[in-house]
C-alpha cells in the first residue's frame, strides 16, 4: 500500500495549510489579486460575476420586503461623526480622512495643498451622512416607516487583510430604516436578519446560526446587534451578515424627529442592517476543496461549460455546431428562477488544460462533448461535487430536460454537507477544563508551521459577565460569537459560576 497522497489541483491542501489554501483557491479560480494599493483588491470577472449575483437575489428580497435604494456621498464631515461618541470610538481608528483637495507639482512631486476646512472621512459606514437626510426628510408619521437601502463601497483602515474577508476597500449593501415606534425597528431588525439566513442557506448552502451579539461585539452605537454565524471548514465562525436596532441614539444625534398623530413631536426609532463581499470568501471556505472552488449553483456566474473535444481539424464545425444547439436548450430552460447560465469553452488550448480551469473555478457542470458523443446524441458529463474522475456519458434529451433537477440536486447536498460538517464539529461544554482543551491549538507539524485545524463551535452557559469574555479572548483568541435566537434551558457558567438563561455559541473567528 502506497503513503502517497492524492494529488490535488490546489497546494498546501486544506489540511497542510488552510489560509495558504484559501489564497491560492482564490487565485486558481481567477476570483480576486491583490492592488497596487495597500490592503485593496481588484475583483476580476469571475469573482465579480458571483457578487453581481449575490446582489441580484438579495436586491429581490429587500424590495419585496418593502425597501427601495439609494445613493448617499462616500465623503463625510468629521463633525457628522462627532454626534454619536459610541458611534465615534468603534470606528475612529479605521477612518481614512480626506484633509486636502489640490495637488501641486514640487520639485518632480505633486504635493497635497489647498488644506480643507473640515476634515472629510471616507465612507466607513453610512448611518450618520444618512441619519442627516432622514431628518430632513422624516417630518410626520406619515413619513414613516421609511426604508432605504444602498449598494456601496466603504473603507476601513485594516491592518491585516486578506482578499474578500477583510480589505481596506470593500463592497457591501447597508439598509436603513425609520418607524414610528419601538415595536416596529425591532420587528424590521429581526425581519432583515431572517432575509439574510434565508439567502445564506438556500442560496450560498451556507448554514447558519442566528442570535444576538453580546454587549462586547455590538455595533458602536446600537441597543442590540443580531448576526448570522456560519462554520467555515477550519472550524472558524465567519460572521456573514448582520442586523442592527438602533434605538433613538442616532435619531436623537442626527435630529431625526417626526410629529405624532396627536401632534407631539417625537424621536424616530432606526435600524441598519449589511452584508459585504466577504460572503464570496464564506463561499469559498463553505464549499471549496483541495482541487479548488466549489460554486452553490444557484449563484455560480455559470451553471455548465460545455468542452468542445477537437481531435482533428475536420471534426471541428459539426463538434461546434451541436455544442451550440445544446447551449441554446439548455439555455432555454430555467433554474432557480433564471435561464440556465451556459459557457461553450472555445479557446486553443488542450483540452485537459479547460477541464481543470473549469473545476479550479468551480463550474457546477462540465459537459465534453466529441464525435463519439454526437454519434450517440450524448454529452460526457462531469460533476464539481464529484471526483474529477466521476463522469458519464448522458443522453442529451434527458440532459436538457433534468438541468434544473441536476442542479438542485447539487444545491441540495452542498447544503447537506454543510450542516453536517458544522454538527459533527459543534460540542456541548459544561467545564471551563474541557473548553480550554477544545480551543487551545496543537503543536504544529514542523517548527514555524501553519496552526493545525482545532476547535470548532462550543456551545456553553455564559452569565454575561465582561470580563470572563474579555479573559476568554486573550487566553484563546475565542469570542462569543452570538447568543442563539432558539430556546434554551437555563443553566450554571462554568467560567463565573453564576446563572445563566441559556447557552451561547464560541468560536475562533475571521
Amino acid at each position: 500500500m502506497s503513503n502517497q497522497k492524492p494529488q490535488t489541483a490546489i497546494t498546501p491542501t486544506r489540511a497542510d495549510d488552510y489560509p495558504e489554501w484559501y489564497l491560492q483557491v482564490v487565485g486558481a479560480a481567477d476570483l480576486a489579486e491583490s492592488s497596487p494599493v495597500r490592503g485593496c483588491m481588484v475583483i476580476k470577472p469571475w469573482g465579480y460575476a458571483l457578487w453581481e449575483n449575490v446582489q441580484r437575489v438579495l436586491d429581490g428580497m429587500f424590495k419585496d420586503t418593502g425597501h427601495v435604494n439609494a445613493y448617499f456621498p462616500l465623503f463625510i464631515p468629521v463633525r457628522f461623526l462627532e454626534k454619536e461618541a459610541a458611534h465615534v470610538e468603534g470606528f475612529a481608528k479605521e477612518c481614512a480622512v480626506v484633509t486636502h483637495h489640490r495637488l501641486e507639482a514640487r520639485d518632480g512631486k505633486l504635493v497635497p495643498t489647498g488644506e480643507l476646512e473640515e476634515p472629510l472621512v471616507v465612507r466607513p459606514t453610512s448611518e450618520t451622512i444618512i441619519g442627516e437626510m432622514f431628518a430632513k426628510w422624516v417630518q410626520s408619521y406619515r413619513d414613516l416607516p421609511l426604508l432605504i437601502n444602498q449598494w456601496a463601497n466603504v473603507v476601513r483602515w485594516e491592518m491585516r487583510t486578506r482578499l474578500f474577508l477583510r480589505t481596506t476597500e470593500f463592497l457591501w449593501q447597508e439598509g436603513h430604516t425609520a418607524h414610528a415606534t419601538a415595536a416596529e425597528a425591532v420587528e424590521e431588525t429581526m425581519r432583515m436578519l431572517g432575509v439574510y439566513a434565508d439567502f445564506a442557506e438556500n442560496w450560498m448552502a451556507m448554514p447558519v446560526i442566528q442570535g444576538e451579539k453580546t454587549a462586547g461585539e455590538r455595533f458602536p452605537g446600537a441597543v442590540q446587534t443580531y448576526c448570522i454565524e456560519s462554520m467555515m471548514q477550519d472550524r472558524k465562525a465567519l460572521q456573514a451578515g448582520t442586523s442592527h436596532f438602533l434605538g433613538q441614539n442616532f435619531a436623537k444625534a442626527s435630529g431625526i424627529r417626526f410629529s405624532d398623530d396627536k401632534g407631539a413631536l417625537e424621536h424616530a426609532w432606526t435600524t441598519s442592517w449589511g452584508v459585504s463581499t466577504r460572503l464570496v470568501g464564506g463561499m469559498i471556505m463553505t464549499h471549496g476543496d483541495d482541487d479548488g472552488m466549489m460554486c452553490p449553483p444557484r449563484l455560480a456566474p455559470a451553471h455548465v461549460v460545455i468542452l468542445p473535444v477537437l481531435q482533428k481539424p475536420e471534426q471541428r464545425e459539426r463538434v461546434l455546431e451541436y455544442c451550440k444547439k445544446l447551449q441554446a436548450e439548455l439555455r432555454a430552460q430555467t433554474f432557480a428562477g433564471q435561464p440556465v447560465r451556459v459557457e461553450l469553452d472555445q479557446r486553443d488550448l488542450r483540452g485537459g488544460d479547460k477541464v481543470w480551469q473549469w473545476i479550479k473555478k468551480g463550474v457546477p457542470l462540465r459537459l465534453e462533448v466529441g464525435p463519439r458523443d454526437i454519434d450517440q446524441d450524448s454529452v460526457f458529463m462531469g460533476r464539481r461535487d464529484r471526483a474529477p474522475k466521476d463522469k458519464g456519458g448522458i443522453a442529451r434529451g434527458e440532459l436538457v430536460a433534468t438541468i434544473g433537477t441536476i442542479l438542485q440536486d447539487m444545491q441540495d447536498g452542498m447544503l447537506a454537507r454543510a450542516r453536517a460538517f458544522q454538527a459533527a464539529h459543534t460540542r456541548v461544554i459544561d467545564t471551563k477544563e474541557e473548553f480550554y482543551a477544545w480551543f487551545t491549538a496543537p503543536a504544529p507539524a514542523k517548527e514555524g508551521g501553519p496552526t493545525p485545524i482545532h476547535g470548532g463551535f462550543a456551545l456553553t452557559h455564559f452569565s454575561g459577565d465582561v470580563e470572563v469574555e474579555r479573559k476568554v479572548k486573550d487566553d484563546l483568541s475565542v469570542t462569543v460569537r452570538c447568543i442563539p435566537l432558539a430556546d434554551g434551558e437555563p443553566g450554571t457558567c462554568p467560567f463565573s459560576g453564576k446563572p445563566s438563561a441559556k447557552r451561547v455559541v464560541w468560536a475562533k473567528s475571521y
